[in-house]
């Protein structure tokens, strides 16, 4: 899709003063507030911000000062990678 935006010339020079294109300012903040909101998540800014690796998507967020969100699940799991531990399979199976 498509979107037009239009704003006073000065608006744009000002937002592109650091030599960015404004359309890909406005595509980025974009991204970023959808992201902080929970309305995007990493694979929408990977396609938004035409990103080819997962890697690029959490520089893009760290550059910008967003941090990701992690649970108390998510760092038990990655403590247990680093010290060998291979990753509990989550059972798919109702319990009775």
């Amino acid at each position: 899709m498509e979107i037009t935006l239009n704003f006073p010339d000065e608006l744009a020079r000002q937002v592109g003063s650091k030599g960015q294109k404004p359309a890909r300012v406005a595509l980025e903040t974009l991204a970023l507030e959808g992201y902080s909101t929970e309305l995007l998540f990493e694979s929408a800014l990977w396609q938004m911000l035409g990103f080819e690796t997962r890697m690029e998507v959490h520089a893009f967020l760290k550059e910008h000062g967003v941090h990701q969100p992690y649970d108390v699940s998510d760092l038990s799991r990655y403590q247990a990678r680093a010290n060998g531990v291979p990753p509990k399979r989550q059972d798919s199976r109702p319990s009775n």
